[in-house]
């Protein structure tokens, strides 16, 4: 688990369509397709990804799990996790991303579980705490980053972060 600041400011990094770009030719060199999990972003991960023509080649699927309970139905994420944990948890974050494997052809995942606000934050998990789950070759990855502004802020900066992140971990080393 990592923990850490709010990511650089949007001019300094890649414009979605682009970053979306890079993913592909990622994914696709590789022979991996994508799947997401997403709760907080409602979807807007997997509609950048299939904005770009020819996805179908690499993006296998998304799953959108508003609810703790489509969390649980669609993905397996244990009820018990996630009333225990809460859904914005790493416990749930991970529970997403793995699920989204077992319940789709991918080989690649990523999920997001957040409070996007305004309302619905607490002391504990503020408005723009979002925890992070990736899952690639078997491994399985969390972040909680915490962002600011308003909703559609906290959403944006989400998945732009999803996608930088696998990315940045797809890139071979140099």
């Amino acid at each position: 688990m990592i923990i850490a600041p709010v990511p650089p400011a949007a001019d300094e990094a890649p414009e979605l369509p682009t970053l979306v770009r890079q993913l592909a030719e990622l994914l696709g060199a590789s022979g991996r397709m994508l799947a997401t999990a997403e709760s907080c972003t409602g979807g807007l991960i997997a509609g950048a990804c299939t904005d770009l023509a020819g996805s179908s080649t690499w993006f296998e699927r998304g799953f959108v799990t508003y609810s703790n309970e489509a969390k649980t139905q669609m993905l397996g994420v244990p009820a018990d996790v996630i009333a225990a944990h809460g859904a914005v948890s790493e416990p749930v974050a991970r529970a997403m991303a793995e699920g989204a494997l077992a319940h789709s052809l991918a080989q690649a995942a990523v999920a997001v579980t957040g409070v996007a606000g305004p309302g619905g934050g607490s002391a504990e998990k503020p408005v723009g705490t979002v925890w992070f789950g990736w899952s690639l070759d078997g491994l399985c990855w969390t972040e909680r980053r915490l962002f600011t502004g308003d909703r559609a802020a906290v959403r944006a900066a989400t998945v732009r972060h999803a996608l930088q992140t696998l990315v940045t971990r797809l890139r071979p080393a140099a």
